[in-house]
């Protein structure tokens, strides 16, 4: 998930195979591209550099789902793979895709492919509105008189949509139980999915779904405290070093001399000019420990940059002592954001104004954190390492109308998908793993039997939805396994 700050920190509005699951093999396979007239436009399969193989299709949305005086239309993309589906008795599995290009979320939701030689199960990936190459509008979709149709409602359609189009035009597929997976905003996405279109989802794996980190529901600094247990489960003076930073950078952002001295040491490709700068840059740090947090990975990964395995532990070791001055304080600093942006040792420059990877839409999510998608995150500086920053709603709501001239409804997704009162819904898994900031405003307790609130001790972001690996801990095989067991039962029940 790309992360929203408050405008006070921001300045401007910048997420096994031990269960075995066969049905008889059936003799009958289904290729996809026979009925390619019916289906949508195939433009090939792609082979990525995941191993992952699958076919890109485009189907005709309605950009507005709610308006019967609206007819305009677009095309979103999606991505098939049926190699491992039997059509006589295996599941869809769908993802819902959240704030960025959909390849980039399907090439690390290795879970998805692990499991479906299991379940005999098709893959579908699908794209949200306004992300990616799904733009209603083209290279005019954020104009003020589109843009507006970028909300969690119309993407929800589109998927429930999409979902009835597949099991319609694919032989095989009409009584298909479908089980909507997630992560992040996608984790979002895919319960609420669960929660407003029962009838075309059987179930919901949400992992890392932060659908409690709204007004009023938790404490907005619950995610920054996490970071800082992060840390300072790493190296205690890590923390302390962290902590001392922003004074340091505050002293040394007025001349010109110190100034070029942070451009210099933190080798940045574009020189810090002015105090508002190194503002920014400091900005720049924080976003980049929060990151750090969420792909604190037990083993090497570039789900946002390549990364060592955990990598918290490797930027830490080079902030063993917090009581240096400014400088050798900073110094190690910039050593240790090193790790982050350039451990490959391929970059010339850390470009101080990007934390984000190109395949996420910040732009785009940025204009739903200013509708609906608002979610306080906040520092208080004592129980966190970060400056204080308190959550104020009437400054960020100013800063976003002046931004996109939108003003956020503090409450709707509340009112919209029921806050912490959803007691009525069922068949979703809440998975949240211990280390990731975003647990903050996730699920953490199983509120029924069928509601499953899953925490994965040593789990960062979405985890348990990345391919198995040799150094998974323990944790998290456990968790996927009981994800198995709960996908194989809802099929069961809805077959």
């Amino acid at each position: 998930m790309v992360r929203s700050w408050p405008l006070a920190m921001l300045g401007a509005v910048s997420m096994v195979c031990i269960f075995q699951y066969f049905h008889v093999c059936s003799a009958v396979q289904l290729d996809l591209s026979r009925i390619v007239a019916s289906h949508g436009i195939d433009i090939g399969r792609y082979a990525n550099p995941s191993g992952y193989n699958y076919k890109t299709y485009y189907f005709k949305q309605r950009v507005d789902h709610f308006n019967f005086n609206n007819d305009d239309m677009y095309s979103q993309r999606y991505l098939v793979s049926d190699e491992f589906w039997n059509p006589i008795s295996g599941p869809i599995f769908l993802y819902a895709g959240n704030e960025g290009d959909i390849t980039w979320f399907c090439n690390n939701t290795g879970f998805m492919w692990d499991i479906a030689p299991e379940f005999k199960a098709m893959l579908v990936f699908a794209e949200h509105r306004f992300y990616g190459e799904s733009l209603p509008y083209g290279n005019q979709s954020k104009d003020p008189g589109h843009i507006g149709y970028l909300t969690s409602e119309q993407a929800l359609a589109d998927f429930a949509t999409l979902v009835v189009h597949i099991k319609a035009s694919i032989p095989g597929a009409q009584n298909t139980p479908v089980i909507a997976f997630g992560g992040s905003y996608g984790g979002m996405l895919a319960a609420w999915l669960r929660m407003k279109y029962p009838n075309i989802v059987a179930g919901a794996l949400a992992a890392s779904a932060p659908v409690w980190q709204f007004p009023g529901l938790v404490d907005c600094g619950g995610a920054m405290k996490i970071v800082t247990q992060d840390f300072t489960r790493a190296d205690p003076e890590c923390t302390k070093t962290i902590r001392k930073s922003w004074d340091a950078l505050t002293k040394m952002k007025n001349t010109v001399a110190d100034r070029k001295w942070l451009t210099d040491t933190f080798q940045l490709c574009n020189p810090l000019k002015t105090a508002a700068d190194v503002d920014m840059m400091s900005q720049w740090l924080a976003d980049t420990w929060f990151d750090l947090a969420m792909v604190d990975y037990p083993y090497p990964a570039s789900f946002l940059e390549p990364l060592p395995a955990w990598p918290i532990k490797e930027v830490c070791s080079h902030m063993p002592n917090s009581s240096l001055d400014d400088k050798d304080l900073l110094g190690n600093i910039a050593k240790g954001v090193s790790v982050y942006y350039n451990y490959t040792g391929q970059a010339s420059c850390l470009n101080s104004s990007q934390s984000a990877v190109a395949a996420l839409g910040a732009d785009m999510w940025n204009f739903q954190y200013c509708t609906e998608m608002v979610l306080p995150v906040c520092s208080d500086g004592v129980h966190d390492m970060f400056p204080p920053a308190p959550w104020d709603f009437d400054s960020f709501a100013k800063q976003c109308e002046k931004t996109y001239g939108v003003t956020p409804r503090e409450h709707w997704t509340t009112i919209q998908y029921g806050g912490k009162d959803i007691k009525a819904a069922s068949n979703i898994i809440f998975s949240n793993g211990e280390l990731d900031p975003w647990s903050a405003g996730g699920v953490l307790k199983s509120i029924s039997e069928s509601l499953v609130a899953i925490v994965i001790q040593d789990g960062a972001h979405h985890l348990d939805l990345r391919a198995s690996n040799k150094d998974d801990p323990q944790s998290v095989i456990e968790a996927r396994k009981q994800e198995k067991d709960l996908i194989n039962s809802w099929i069961q029940q809805a077959l």
